[in-house]
């Protein structure tokens, strides 16, 4: 997040979990970005790792968070929905965000990530809301740990029946038909 703040300043921030296939970062950000712009993030990221900046974590309480967060409207919804007064934030250089944590000691540590793409989501997950740009990513702790991660997606991408099944001939998609409704052909 911090690396997009830089690259497009004005951004807005939505969530950023770990989730158990890497992570992901929602962003709102002043026109869009591609899977293209995903080396020009990454390049910006490993900047940010050799500054090795520390990770201090603190506790404010609602108001203060709300000040500190006020141009960014998604992060003063997040603070509202906190049932306590106190609002955990992750500072680093000239980042900060809420969230209950916990993080690594500094951003040094982060140096074994790739950003593997982009899709849309709405915030919330509620179609009424606003589309965000989502990122997704992975990182290790060694760089033979993520290159092995890529192998493996890569591989999967190959046995992808999406992609097997059309190389085959096994069944086509034609909107015509109805979207998502395969149409199975004689192999």
């Amino acid at each position: 997040a911090q690396a997009v703040k830089r690259l497009y300043p004005g951004s807005c921030c939505g969530v950023g979990p770990a989730i158990e296939e890497g992570f992901y970062y929602d962003f709102v950000i002043n026109g869009t970005i591609t899977n293209e712009d995903l080396a020009k993030i990454e390049a910006e990221m490993k900047k940010i790792v050799k500054e090795n900046l520390n990770i201090n974590h603190y506790m404010l309480d609602k108001a203060s968070a709300k000040e500190k967060f006020k141009a960014d409207k998604y992060k003063l919804q997040l603070i509202d929905q906190i049932e306590d007064n106190e609002v955990g934030i992750y500072e680093q250089g000239e980042y900060a965000d809420v969230c209950r944590g916990p993080h690594v000691l500094s951003t040094g540590l982060l140096k074994n990530f790739k950003l593997l793409y982009i899709a849309g989501s709405y915030w919330k997950g509620d179609s009424n809301n606003k589309m965000l740009q989502r990122i997704y990513g992975v990182c290790f702790e060694t760089p033979e740990e993520l290159e092995e991660h890529l192998k493996l997606l890569a591989e999967a991408k190959e046995r992808d029946h999406r992609k097997i099944g059309k190389d085959l001939g096994i069944y086509m998609m034609s909107d015509l038909v109805g979207r998502g409704l395969p149409m199975y052909l004689p192999n």
